[in-house]
């Protein structure tokens, strides 16, 4: 039998090629998928008893044969009208049309048009299909050229399946290749529930025929020797983790197949979702935490999504919320389909529902952790009822918190349940969630505006001196040293009524927390627009702004202290950009603090010799320089000539 396809238009396969060209590997993909469907029928067949022959060997062969890729299975076949149905109608409206309407169309768009075995056309210029179906009916052969015309008679087949030969296009060779091909089947077909056989690999295996002697005297004995055999080459894992029920899998296990997702990360992740959800639509993979420090990843594809275990993409805007991209491991929906694109992930309300149901795991997780004890302290605590314990949570905070204020920036629901279980840590590593916190320091920490005043320190040891003072006066110090925490302090001042976060460093200890109580002045008033300019003269204005305080005399003689406000917005400037690009253009200020009541400054403003004045007044800055770690170059070289003079 020859004749023509079901087209309305001569220049289909230019079509396909033009179209599809640029995913033109996901040829293999598609072909495969169409024998996993063939074969998982046929099992289907037989559980119902339909089918009643042996189901013998199913594994799917893909083989290179010269200048041919063959794809073979062993599913349930097609008949001549199958063929016909199936092969021959090609559901076209007209290539014009399909022009017209597709020209813009980036995205791939086999699937969408039942183009899924026509993708073969894009690699091939000749396509054979050798199949007998699992009917009482006559092998059949069927070929085409490229044209629209096919040829169709019967075939030598013997076995019920199907053979897809494709003859690879000159312009195609590299799918003739081993490597090409087993790196196609690795990234498309890896998790298929159907064995697929792709040449063979070396294995080491006890032989059946040589031995070797191992021990010495009595102990003296003889085991098989170890050989290198030629295996046929599996190249999927048909039960992969995620569809086994979580209860029979260890942490052991979950850890195994990350490395086995993740090959080149030696990390092991910190802990993992099991997703399984089968209503109001089907979801199941596993999500891993992995640690995230104090950066995030601009590598954003490390969730894998896949549709029946066949992989889809790695590129999941969409289908998991914007933080949720921090995470690793695979998603699997038949609610998906095989051929997504980015406009059909925005609009899908199936693929919006996954994506608030993953979010709200998450935050279960995440709040289950916080109420959990941690591994280590289960036996202490079960000994002694009244201990205290560290969560789980408490455990990992350090390693996840970015991605949880990440969350809570960037998705209001994950927000309102991330405030019940986040975490603050203070300088001493002590944790605590944002409400426990609040009530330790309310006492001490509320300024004359009812205002709680959350103090809180970026590095503990270029802040030692200021943290050491708040601590002098009973107040207890944060340490929030996160990429994002500009952004953050923000958002909690916003989400928690009457509080204000000051870093330690951005007032003098005094004013850090506004009292009504105020410490007398040693200077009078002309003393002090006397002291103004003396030091004034001495410092670079442009940077520094001269602050004199009425501070206690045994504190610094000088301060340096930096604005909380501009230097928050200029560093949320830096990481957002946005509007704010005018505080991110604004060179850094400082204000330079002179504590009025030390005895050395009163020193400095009765120093009658001009020289030594000056030279005290510079002493004095760069020693206040030097604590904040301003002091460099040529001046800190000065600096250190000067101290040793005078000494």
């Amino acid at each position: 039998m020859q004749g023509n396809l079901n087209v309305q238009t001569e220049n289909i396969f230019p079509v396909i090629k033009k179209f599809l060209y640029s995913d033109h590997e996901i040829f293999l993909r598609e072909l495969i998928s169409n024998a996993v469907d063939a074969t998982q029928k046929l099992k289907a067949l037989s559980s119902r008893g339909e089918f009643k022959g042996e189901l013998g060997d199913l594994t799917i062969e893909v083989k290179i044969d010269k200048k041919k890729l063959i794809i073979s299975d062993r599913g349930i076949g097609m008949t001549e009208e199958e063929i016909d149905k199936y092969i021959n109608q090609i559901a076209f409206s007209g290539a014009n049309d399909f022009l017209d309407k597709y020209k813009d169309v980036q995205e791939n768009l086999i699937g969408h048009f039942g183009l899924g075995f026509y993708s073969a056309f894009m690699v091939a210029d000749k396509v054979e299909i050798e199949t007998k179906s699992w009917k009482d009916a006559p092998a059949m052969h069927w070929s085409c050229d490229g044209s629209p015309s096919f040829e169709m008679k019967e075939g030598k087949r013997k076995e019920r399946g199907t053979d897809i030969i494709l003859h690879i296009a000159d312009d195609c060779k590299e799918f003739l290749e081993e490597q090409q091909i087993l790196q196609l089947l690795k990234k498309y077909c890896r998790f298929m529930p159907v064995p697929i056989r792709f040449g063979e690999e070396s294995q080491w295996v006890d032989s059946e025929t040589e031995f070797e002697e191992v021990g010495e005297g009595e102990n003296k004995t003889k085991r098989p020797k170890r050989v290198e055999k030629k295996v046929p080459r599996i190249v999927n894992d048909t039960d992969p983790a995620w569809k086994k029920a979580p209860s029979t899998l260890t942490d052991e296990d979950y850890k195994k197949f990350y490395h086995e997702l993740y090959p080149m990360n030696f990390e092991d992740p910190l802990f993992q979702i099991h997703l399984n959800v089968d209503y109001p639509f089907n979801l199941t993979g596993i999500l891993y935490f992995p640690k995230v420090r104090k950066t995030i990843d601009p590598n954003r594809n490390k969730i894998q999504l896949y549709c029946n275990q066949v992989f889809v993409t790695d590129s999941v805007e969409g289908v998991v919320p914007e933080y949720l991209m921090l995470l690793h491991g695979v998603l699997d929906s038949p609610d998906i389909p095989l051929n997504v694109s980015r406009s059909y992930l925005q609009s899908d309300s199936n693929v919006k529902k996954i994506a608030q149901h993953i979010s709200k795991k998450v935050a279960d997780k995440l709040e289950e952790m916080s109420k959990a004890k941690s591994e280590k302290q289960k036996a202490e605590s079960e000994a002694d009822k009244s201990q205290t314990f560290n969560s789980q949570l408490e455990e990992k905070w350090d390693d996840i918190k970015i991605f949880v204020e990440y969350g809570m920036l960037t998705e209001e629901k994950f927000c309102e349940r991330a405030m019940k279980f986040a975490l603050l840590k203070n300088t001493e590593g002590q944790y605590f969630k944002l409400d426990d916190y609040r009530d330790k320091i309310k006492a001490l920490q509320t300024d004359k505006d009812k205002n709680v005043i959350y103090l809180y320190a970026t590095d503990v040891d270029e802040q030692h001196a200021y943290i050491a003072k708040a601590k002098e006066k009973g107040y207890d110090v944060l340490l929030m040293d996160s990429v994002l925490n500009s952004h953050y302090i923000n958002l909690l001042e916003q989400k928690i009524e009457k509080t204000r976060f000051v870093r330690v460093d951005a007032d003098t200890v005094e004013k850090l927390i506004a009292h009504d109580d105020a410490i007398p002045e040693k200077l009078t008033k002309e003393e002090q627009d006397k002291l103004r300019p003396i030091i004034e003269n001495e410092v670079d204005k442009a940077r520094f702004t001269v602050q004199l305080e009425s501070m206690e005399s045994d504190d610094q003689p000088m301060v340096i202290t930096q604005n909380e406000f501009m230097r928050r917005y200029k560093e949320m400037s830096q990481t957002s950009g946005g509007g704010m690009g005018f505080y991110g253009e604004m060179p850094d200020s400082y204000n330079l603090v002179v504590n009025i009541n030390h005895p050395l400054i009163s020193q400095v403003l009765n120093e009658q010799d001009a020289d030594k004045q000056k030279q005290l007044v510079h002493q004095l800055t760069d020693l206040a320089l030097l604590s904040n770690g301003l002091l460099k170059g040529e001046a800190l070289t000065q600096f250190i000539k000067r101290s040793v003079e005078m000494i």
